[in-house]
């Protein structure tokens, strides 16, 4: 890996080129050089350092060199007009072939800049001319709509440039559409050489087993709508906000429209400045929803996946993942929204309410991306199951819970193990519910000084007491609302009369005294 120079900070854009881009520029051309015509070659490169600088420099120089017209692709519309505007910084004249484009002028150009569909149907109807372009530039070459245009350059150099070498689709593999792969600076180095702020990540465990996988891979968007639109998960949201994101710039993704507005009425509810947008959106509307993010430093904009490319705004401090994922690119994508530096950012936070930590590991984690890129299968089949990542997760009881439980040791108690002993000595399962009143009773106790104080602290342990009913309802596999609702209601109601009943009698096996009057 080249060493990276540190450079002044106005030498970001134009024509000024820090180390590492420039060693990627030469061993992209490098890699050209003695390749046939047609190659292909994928180069990857973390959100946020450069591949636009990059690229663009590369058509610079290609222009310069060759007497052939370069072709830039995106997928959006948005990333067509910016990547337009850096060729244009770096001295490149393009067009932008968008559906109202005039083609007549084409000549003129050695430079197209375009969307994969609308280039799909000018290319169909036979109205560019592309019989002399020699490179083909694909930004975002993991989404899998650029791959049906490839059989109209068949005698072109191919440039893929990503963030993540691996496909959208598990179906299309990018090494069938790539010769090779020129892996960039990781994530670490681009942090330690303060290219990009370091992200805090705080995960929770949340239970996301009532989650489906849809045919595109990834979970579908109703049965997200279903979990992440309950009072609890939206509380739980808005409580992580608050610990860790309260009056700082918060950027939140959500699977889905009706999420991101429930979430929108929870946080408007709460008093906090909050907007939402979403791909119904106008191109006025949002643009005056990213002119009062940009210009408030509080902002809250809770979103779907619309932000997870084309959109750079530096001063974003928290990202929210309000959703759980299978896409290792959109992981990445997310989190890399909070990933740009400023003067007095050198580190942004990410609230987890996904399991996506547990499942694809820290963002700049060192990836293997050669592996990847080869064995795509091999990587995902070793991504865990929801159920493996919610097997291994032990309940914690919140800092300031477990601040009122300081006279007690331990206050886990574990369901699963209990459930397989009771199994063992052929006993009814409910004594695993009978223990854990009573272990509840204990730690209450080992904390109070009154049967009242005692009462209070079971007040408090709702959070504790669901988890473990829930817990108790895989092991026993019934798990219907009624029945959960009733068991967490019955479960109240004993550990309350195991503490009015037994109150005197705990406290003096635990005090070797009765508590005084």
């Amino acid at each position: 890996m080249s060493e990276i120079t540190t450079e002044p900070e106005d030498k970001k854009t134009g024509k000024e080129l820090y180390s590492y881009q420039k060693g990627a520029i030469d061993r992209i051309f490098k890699s050209f050089e003695d390749a046939p015509e047609d190659y292909h070659l994928l180069y990857q490169l973390p959100t946020g350092g450069g591949k636009t600088v990059i690229f663009s420099e590369i058509v610079r120089q290609y222009l310069k060199h060759h007497n052939k017209k370069v072709l830039v692709m995106t997928h959006r519309i948005e990333l067509c007009r910016q990547t337009s505007s850096m060729l244009t910084g770096f001295g490149v004249l393009n067009k932008v072939v968008d559906s109202k484009a005039n083609l007549d002028d084409q000549s003129k150009y050695s430079c197209f800049v375009a969307m994969v569909e609308t280039l799909n149907n000018r290319l169909t109807e036979g109205k560019l001319d592309i019989s002399d372009v020699g490179l083909v530039i694909i930004d975002e070459a993991h989404y899998n709509s650029f791959t049906k245009l490839f059989k109209f350059f068949e005698k072109s150099f191919i440039l893929g440039v990503t963030a993540t070498p691996l496909s959208s689709n598990m179906k299309l593999p990018m090494k069938n559409n790539y010769n090779e792969l020129i892996v960039g600076e990781t994530i670490e180095s681009l942090i330690n050489n303060e290219f990009l702020a370091r992200a805090e990540t705080f995960a929770y465990n949340m239970g996301l087993t009532s989650l489906e996988i849809g045919s595109n891979g990834d979970y579908t968007v109703k049965s997200s709508e279903d979990l992440y639109t309950n009072k609890d998960m939206l509380d739980k949201l808005l409580d992580t906000y608050k610990r860790h994101s309260l009056n700082k710039k918060t950027l939140i993704f959500n699977n889905g429209i009706n999420t991101s507005l429930h979430v929108y009425d929870t946080f408007r509810a709460g008093g906090y400045p909050i907007a939402h947008l979403d791909n119904t959106a106008t191109k006025k509307q949002r643009a005056q929803i990213l002119k009062w993010f940009k210009e408030t430093p509080n902002a809250i904009l809770t979103s779907v996946s619309i932000l997870t490319t084309g959109f750079d705004e530096p001063t974003v401090d928290t990202i929210i993942l309000n959703r759980a994922t299978k896409s290792l690119t959109l992981y990445y994508q997310m989190i890399g929204r909070g990933s740009r530096i400023l003067k007095n950012k050198s580190k942004f936070s990410v609230i987890d309410l996904g399991n996506n930590l547990y499942r694809f590991g820290p963002w700049g984690a060192d990836l293997d991306w050669q592996k990847i890129f080869n064995s795509p299968n091999y990587y995902m089949d070793k991504l865990l199951s929801d159920e493996e990542i919610e097997g291994k997760f032990r309940h914690e009881m919140p800092e300031e819970l477990r601040a009122e439980f300081a006279n007690s040791e331990e206050v886990y108690f574990d369901i699963k193990e209990t459930y397989i002993e009771s199994v063992k000595k052929g006993e009814s399962s409910k004594v695993v519910l009978e223990r854990s009143i009573a272990q509840h009773a204990k730690i209450c106790v080992e904390n109070s000084e009154d049967v009242y104080d005692a009462l209070a602290l079971a007040k408090m342990l709702g959070e504790d007491i669901d988890h473990r009913i829930q817990e108790y309802a895989k092991c026993i596999s019934k798990s219907t609302y009624n029945f959960l609702s009733w068991l967490k209601d019955d479960y109240r109601k004993k550990l309350n009369a195991s503490l009015r009943d037994n109150f005197d009698t705990l406290f003096e096996e635990i005090h070797g005294h009765p508590p005084e009057e």
